[in-house]
């Protein structure tokens, strides 16, 4: 991590009230004494609050579930779930793994760049979209397949 002045350990982050409640829903789920691993799930819950994960809601997480800050950078970072910067309002990620690209994802992935006009990794200007190119997302028997936000599209075309 490199401290920016959109994300550093001072931009501001607090998990709502209501989303405290699930958080001590979610670390119920797991033996006394192991709220870590509740760290996947609370890392998602602090995404979907603030729509990517700033290094202050990693430091926040690690507060809430009593571990390392370290500790949640690893999941964090070795995740590609876990977004690191801003992303768009929708989300578009095109697997290009074997499979399916053997199903012709490349041209997918080609005809969504020449769409909106941003390479891989790229956010367009309204910040409506970001298009990421990503390995396996699990559906290899209807490949090619295209996730946007949370929804699966399967054997596209």
């Amino acid at each position: 991590h490199r401290d920016s002045p959109e994300n550093n350990p001072d931009t501001p982050f607090e998990f709502t009230p209501e989303n405290l409640k699930r958080i001590e829903a979610i670390i119920n789920n797991y033996p006394e004494g192991h709220k870590s691993a509740a760290v996947m799930a609370v890392l998602d819950l602090a995404q979907r609050q603030h729509g990517w994960l700033p290094i202050s809601a990693m430091n926040k997480v690690a507060e809430v579930l009593e571990m390392p800050p370290m500790r949640v950078y690893e999941v964090a970072t070795f995740y590609t779930m876990y977004n690191r910067k801003p992303v768009g309002k929708y989300h578009i990620q095109v697997c290009t793994t074997t499979p399916c690209m053997l199903r012709d994802s490349d041209s997918i992935l080609e005809a969504i760049k020449k769409k909106l006009g941003i390479k891989v990794g790229e956010t367009t200007p309204d910040k409506l979209f970001t298009l990421i190119e990503v390995e396996c997302l699990g559906a290899c028997v209807n490949a090619p397949m295209v996730q946007i936000n949370d929804n699966y599209y399967v054997s596209t075309t």
